[in-house]
């Protein structure tokens, strides 16, 4: 269940996968929602489960964090480079701050017009209005292009994940989906919280 200096904990993987899994979803609605016209039966639907799914993911990403902070955190592979212990911490905290910022904006364009969010009718999230002339426009400009360049950068996390395990032969791969190493003399290095 909690992450040894080895292995990720079941806890760590299934909040990683399911981050993974909803902002994947969450980009694929949006994407399929903005050219909606008014007479389409998703035209509301649309952006009030991409919302709801939000508020939940901005909820879980907390829980998230904390729960990471809480956990030791698997060693480095004897296998990984200098250059990509440091490139994979980068990403890994470029992502962390891309995905609030996208929630934010997102909260800014949905709340500038007073209304808060109504999370699949169960609660709701107050809305403050506009804090800035513009807000929506900008804040979708944020979310929009700021949601690209978190797929991106995730496409080339998995890119990285699949290298360590195709090329690389390591188990950099195999920890995130609860396999337990391959053999020993792949043995881990250096501890810290990336």
């Amino acid at each position: 269940m909690n992450n040894t200096q080895t292995n990720y904990g079941y806890v760590s993987m299934f909040f990683h996968w399911l981050s993974a899994l909803s902002i994947i979803g969450l980009f694929a609605l949006g994407y399929y929602m903005v050219d909606l016209t008014y007479y389409h039966q998703w035209y509301k639907t649309a952006p009030e489960l991409h919302k709801s799914i939000g508020v939940l993911l901005f909820i879980f990403m907390v829980i998230r964090l904390i729960w990471r902070y809480k956990q030791l955190t698997p060693a480095h592979l004897a296998s990984h480079s200098n250059l990509e212990r440091k490139a994979g911490k980068f990403i890994h905290s470029t992502l962390y701050l891309l995905i609030f910022i996208i929630m934010i904006s997102g909260y800014l364009i949905s709340t500038a017009d007073d209304r808060g969010i109504d999370v699949f009718e169960l609660f709701i999230i107050p809305g403050f209005g506009s804090f800035i002339e513009n807000q929506e426009d900008i804040a979708g400009l944020v979310h929009k292009w700021l949601a690209y360049v978190l797929i991106i950068l995730s496409l080339l996390h998995a890119i990285a994940a699949l290298k360590h395990h195709f090329i690389d032969k390591d188990n950099t791969l195999n920890r995130m989906i609860g396999r337990r190493r391959k053999n020993l003399s792949q043995s881990t290095i250096k501890m810290d919280n990336t």
